[in-house]
């Protein structure tokens, strides 16, 4: 219900509106009724909506749960609950387990096995993008799922078959077995305009077949290393995720992904990834199963006009290198810490983020070009870009490695070492990760998952020369820790007694 109150104040708004505009006296110049012309018409979008509905699809994944004979009769937590029950069946047409009866008084019943049951985990869309049942997705639509089942427009459901997923864009493929299906054409994402009218159709709150409109609000909207985003003021909520945006030409141009949200729920802003990266990801993923990404072994930063007019730069362009991996690719073509990369074979660079679009779309193996800015002069280094671990890979050995308990030093706190990988992803070369944090460091406001980068004036490298660092510290005296949370980073005060 809270979704309505904006709506009831919205239109008192307009109705108090109205009535001061009868309350006060209209000259007679301006009482003549407004013209509306032809270029300032709504559109209409019907005709639009009946041509590509019947290729967006409603996507519901499930996963298996081991289901006993006891507690609440096999039922998920909370489900044995009659509302729940009948909330998913009006509303996501799932059956409910029936409970196991009761055994007569008197008569033991048989301890029964443990069974698998699915049980709904959640709800999406998709569209289909050729005629044999290929469908674009999200990534997270269809992540930890282990089956998935897409509805068309007509009620025809299919088993899907996930042919893979890349969280870093976001994009999923599945294949369902089918003919001659209806299907999506694609459009050109870089020819979109910021102001023109688009389209979502999706299922948000599981409600498929749902259309709405807006415009294009902003074009490559930087919101991560691989996704450009196409920002709108399309409505997209909670199982919009992984529909198309279509213009009015019909065409799909973005997957709608993502929303901004204080509240959980959709606040006037929106975005979705362009189709061009979409169907780069989706061949790829057809073909091998995963996204292959080269990568040279840099950490960048922006260029500000004060380094630019410092260095001689014409203008403030480019990516500042910070850090260069060891024995990485960049180390090895000649690449320097504080050299500024203008150019990626041949192509400019005009902000930091170009560079690892440009470097995570060439193949690994091939030799380019970089142009770097070093001590007011270009110059050109050739670098054999290296290969990027996929997503799954990473995750697999994580998953597959031993996490014994932490001691906790007299800070309060337990850490461990930051693997290469996140090293790689938080474009850091040490630190040591919080596994828990207690008194003084709890009070302090540290937790698990943040990276202590530094401890006094000493950078850290790794979790066993932190603790030995804290080992010598003196007890009533304050520490200052550089502590990295998400993309940025603060210092800390605490003290080892708590005091």
């Amino acid at each position: 219900m809270k979704s309505a109150y904006p709506v009831r104040r919205l239109l008192s708004v307009m109705i108090l509106g109205a009535v001061g505009a009868f309350s006060a006296p209209v000259s007679p110049v301006f009482a003549q009724p407004a013209v509306a012309t032809p270029s300032a018409a709504l559109p209409d979008f019907t005709d639009l909506v009946d041509k590509v509905g019947p290729a967006v699809v409603n996507i519901r994944t499930t996963e298996r749960s081991k289901m006993g004979a006891q507690g609440n009769g096999g039922l998920p937590p909370g489900m044995d609950d009659p509302e729940m029950q009948e909330f998913f069946r009006r509303f996501f047409g799932v059956p409910i387990p029936r409970q196991q009866p009761e055994a007569p008084r008197g008569r033991r019943q048989a301890p029964q096995q443990q069974q698998e049951e699915e049980v709904p985990r959640g709800v999406g869309s998709g569209f289909i993008i050729s005629p044999d049942g290929y469908v674009l997705t999200n990534a997270h639509v269809v992540d930890g799922a282990d089956e998935v089942y897409v509805t068309l427009t007509d009620k025809r459901e299919y088993k899907a078959k996930i042919i893979g997923a890349d969280k870093r864009t976001d994009v999923a493929l599945v294949k369902i077995e089918g003919s001659n299906l209806p299907r999506l054409n694609f459009g050109d994402s870089n020819k979109l305009r910021v102001g023109e009218w688009v389209i979502a159709i999706g299922s948000p709150f599981g409600l498929d077949n749902t259309v709405t409109a807006g415009i294009i609000s902003a074009k490559a909207r930087d919101t991560g290393d691989y996704l450009p985003l196409i920002q709108t003021d399309v409505a997209v909520n909670p199982g919009n995720s992984g529909g198309p945006l279509i213009n009015m030409r019909g065409e799909v141009i973005g997957i709608n992904s993502q929303i901004y949200s204080r509240s959980g729920g959709y606040m006037g802003i929106s975005f979705a990834v362009p189709i061009d990266e979409a169907i780069r990801v989706s061949e790829q993923l057809k073909t091998t199963g995963r996204v292959t990404r080269g990568r040279i072994g840099v950490q960048i930063g922006e260029v500000t006009k004060d380094v630019a007019d410092s260095l001689g730069l014409p203008k403030a362009n480019g990516a500042l290198v910070q850090r260069v991996e060891q024995g990485g690719p960049a180390e090895k073509g000649g690449i320097e810490a504080g050299d500024i990369i203008v150019k990626f074979n041949g192509v400019a660079i005009e902000k930091s983020s170009d560079l690892p679009r440009m470097v995570g779309n060439t193949k690994p193996g091939a030799r380019s070009t970089v142009t770097v800015w070093r001590k007011g002069a270009a110059r050109d280094l050739t670098i054999n870009i290296g290969e990027m671990e996929p997503d799954n890979k990473v995750a697999k050995e994580e998953a597959r490695k031993p996490k014994p308990e932490q001691a906790v030093n007299t800070l309060g706190l337990a850490v461990t070492d930051l693997t290469e990988a996140q090293k790689r992803e938080l474009k850091i070369d040490g630190g040591a990760v919080i596994e828990n944090a207690e008194g003084a460091a709890a009070r302090a406001g540290l937790r698990p998952g943040d990276i202590v980068l530094r401890i006094n004036n000493t950078d850290v490298k790794d979790g066993k020369q932190f603790n030995a660092l804290v080992s010598k510290l003196e007890p009533k005296k304050t520490v200052l820790l550089l502590v990295r949370r998400g993309e940025a980073s603060q210092f800390v005060t605490i003290k080892p007694n708590g005091q």
